[in-house]
């Protein structure tokens, strides 16, 4: 049941387009009642690359770039993409932690989870500081900046989402 819901939740808090209730609704009908956390594993995956290919469109919509430099930037971006992945993926198994032991979660995991959580979100910054000198190489440093705005603002809304969605942890007292 604690899986079946952060599933949910992942659904709710990942989607760019669409409303949060909407796709729990949707996540919840579309999983039977004794799903796998194969199952559900599956499902997120198939969220993260669907929202993955709605960012990409996202950033190309919204930052001007020549023919030139498209072609040096986006297999940049890729990489960029690929590293970043890596990095959600810890996100995903604290979550997946959180949610299994919510409810019965001890003062030293409750603190466990949040340093490693700041331990992920140091991760991303050390990957925006590698990537900024890298990506300035192919694109000039005012379209740099830009796609790193997109990307943040991106990403703070995926974070809202999901943070809304997950309960404190005092409440499970």
């Amino acid at each position: 049941m604690k899986m079946k819901l952060v599933a949910v939740f992942m659904l709710a808090g990942a989607c760019l387009m669409q409303a949060p209730k909407t796709m729990a609704q949707a996540a919840t009908a579309q999983q039977p009642a004794g799903s796998s956390q194969q199952g559900i594993d599956q499902d997120v995956k198939l969220l993260r690359q669907d929202i993955r290919a709605k960012k990409k469109q996202l950033i190309a919509a919204n930052l001007t770039l020549t023919a030139d430099q498209a072609t040096k930037f986006w297999p940049i971006y890729d990489q960029y993409t690929a590293d970043l992945v890596k990095i959600n993926d810890q996100k995903y198994v604290l979550i997946k932690e959180y949610a299994d032991t919510w409810g019965t979660m001890t003062d030293a995991q409750a603190v466990s989870l949040i340093s490693r959580s700041l331990a992920v979100d140091e991760q991303v910054v050390q990957l925006h500081l590698k990537y900024v000198p890298i990506f300035n190489k192919v694109v000039p440093g005012k379209t740099a900046a830009t796609f790193f705005q997109l990307d943040r603002r991106v990403q703070a809304m995926i974070d809202l989402q999901l943070s809304a969605q997950l309960p404190l942890v005092q409440a499970q007292d």
